[in-house]
């Protein structure tokens, strides 16, 4: 049921979009599964702007005799307790998914290879079940490559890209109404190689992500020392090389993922094999990248081994967050959001082992991070000010956890007030109904 302006009705669920002044709570038609528009006009609080008391967490893992597929818990957004995990969905090796914008759909990678080492990849799609959140499988696609790494979801749900390590290539599927993937209808192979003998022998594109206006999208090339930027028309799921068609970063860095800034006009890309982190500024007209600044991820004294994985920006736009490997740390790093630059600010400890991979909650309180190597996922309080992060109870045992997607949980719609006679309202009942106290604006999306 859409949204209305009297208050008397609101959706079943909400999808959290982010803008340069703040984080727009975007309503979700959920039998189109397309976004349906911003809850807020002229900076009104509307009905749509309560926060979900509870999240879903899915936890892509990698499987054998620990894991079976996809777990999930519930993160209780008060207090940052996490239920015990449970199995949602089996499937092989889903190291990374993607939540369909009208959270009907969740989409995860098999990464696995053939025989010939080129082939086998897949992405499989889930319908989630909004009572209990189990996944109920869908359909499969090849993703014409091997070993997928990555996959996302264009903004209006209409395409998924795939990013295929083990054979250096991107790919692009339909989604259809039902959420079911059509066979790819771009594969684009990449070609070239780094300066490091052992991992840069040739391309190994690790991510692909549409840019926040959706006309392009940006793959991050691990064997390259390149981002590739394609022209991207997600109606027809089509890549074009984009002129220029790649932005480069240094030589040996091995650039893993990417993270857009909230107001479009920066993107930021970790480098798992320098361990640093590049500041680019963004054109959205043209599809260029134009390099700020790069740092490093880790403490000036450290000597030891470490690879970074994860790279996300707060909502607020106000922090950035990396993982480091090794060093097992969350790097915190300041952001200036009218320079793009960064200062760094930090080091937590993650409490275990390989943090592959981490997430910021949609309301921007939680960062949730996965300890691959030790099965944990630990809860860290985000301090608003500072950007700092503070532990939140014990970690919970996740079997080789690699992947953390959010799911906000439906909100139960306020009670409309009883008319004090028929067929009339008081004036004052015409207006939006705000619903109890602490629900109101200012929810915050994590990125």
């Amino acid at each position: 049921m859409p949204a209305t302006h009297t208050g008397l009705a609101v959706l079943a669920a909400w999808a959290f979009v982010g803008t340069t002044a703040a984080i727009v709570l975007w309503g979700s038609d959920l039998r189109a599964g397309s976004a349906a528009g911003p809850a807020t006009q002229g900076g009104a609080a509307t009905p749509a702007q309560a926060v979900p008391r509870a999240m879903r967490v899915y936890i892509g893992t990698y499987t054998g005799p620990k894991s079976k597929g996809i777990h999930q818990m519930r993160l209780d957004v008060a207090s940052g307790s996490l239920s015990a995990p449970e199995l949602a969905g089996e499937t092989a090796n889903p190291s990374f998914l993607a939540v369909h914008p009208g959270r009907r759909f969740l989409y995860a990678v098999s990464e696995v290879r053939g025989p010939d080492g080129k082939s086998g990849g897949a992405v499989s799609a889930f319908a989630v079940a909004p009572d209990t959140g189990a996944l109920e499988f869908l359909n499969k696609q090849s993703t014409g490559g091997a070993g997928p790494c990555y996959v996302a979801v264009d903004r209006e749900g209409r395409c998924a890209l795939a990013a295929n390590y083990g054979s250096g290539s991107v790919c692009a599927m339909p989604i259809g109404p039902d959420g079911r993937l059509a066979e790819a209808a771009a594969v684009v192979q990449h070609a070239g190689s780094g300066p490091d003998p052992k991992r840069q022998q040739g391309p190994h594109a690790h991510s692909i992500n549409p840019d926040p206006t959706g006309r392009f999208a940006l793959a991050a090339d691990l064997g390259l020392d390149k981002v590739l930027i394609y022209r991207f028309d997600a109606a027809r799921a089509a890549l074009a090389a984009n002129d220029p068609p790649a932005a480069s970063v240094a030589p040996g860095a091995g650039p893993r993922h990417l993270a857009f800034h909230p107001n479009g006009r920066f993107a930021y890309v970790i480098n798992e094999m320098a361990c640093t982190v590049t500041a680019f500024a963004w054109d959205a007209a043209r599809g260029r990248l134009a390099e700020l600044q790069t740092l490093s991820t880790l403490p000036a004294d450290f000597r030891g081994a470490s690879t970074c994985a994860e790279v996300q920006v707060h909502p607020a736009g106000r922090f950035l967050y990396g993982s480091n490997r090794g060093h097992d740390s969350i790097a915190v790093f300041a952001l200036d959001a009218e320079t793009g630059r960064l200062t760094p600010r930090g080091h937590q400890p993650t409490q275990g082992r390989n943090p592959r991979n981490f997430a910021i909650d949609p309301t921007g309180t939680f960062l949730l991070a996965a300890n691959q190597n030790s099965d944990t996922v630990l809860v860290f309080r985000i301090d608003g000010q500072t950007g700092g992060l503070a532990p939140v109870g014990a970690p919970a045992a996740v079997p080789s956890p690699v992947c953390i997607k959010f799911l906000p949980m439906p909100l139960r719609p306020p009670r409309p007030p009883r008319p004090t006679a028929a067929c009339a309202l008081p004036t004052r009942d015409l207006r939006p109904h705000r619903g109890r106290k602490g629900t109101a604006a200012g929810a915050r999306r994590g990125g």
